[in-house]
């Protein structure tokens, strides 16, 4: 089994900061690309940032500039460190991860429970 959990989220006024950590743990091989999404109410989830195994990382447009995803390969865990905060980023973040849990076992998505962040204006 794998879990994915997350941790950091929380209420904070806008212009502040949040960092976010998911930890991967169980029988994991590899991991090929980490990212995080998230969904606000009543939209569909989207794509925030990815970081691949070698950091080469990939930022969705509203958050360049304010947001930095990283990993420890080592520990199995993705942070996002999340400064100048926007009403608009509220929402549920949620951490993925694209791993084989043994060498002769296809890549699959695995995903976290999911953290709240509220920004306040």
């Amino acid at each position: 089994q794998v879990q994915l959990v997350e941790s950091g989220g929380g209420l904070v006024q806008a212009g502040g900061s949040l960092r976010l950590s998911c930890a991967a743990s169980g029988s994991i091989f590899s991991i090929n690309v980490m990212g995080w999404y998230r969904q606000a109410p009543g939209k569909q989830r989207e794509l925030v940032a990815t970081i691949t195994s070698g950091a080469s990382t990939y930022y969705a447009d509203s958050v360049k500039g304010r947001f930095t995803i990283s990993r420890d390969n080592a520990k199995n865990t993705v942070y996002l460190q999340m400064n100048s905060l926007k009403p608009e980023d509220t929402a549920v973040y949620y951490c993925n991860a694209d791993l084989r849990t043994t060498p002769w076992r296809t890549w699959a998505d695995y995903w976290g429970q999911g953290t709240q962040v509220t920004v306040s204006s």
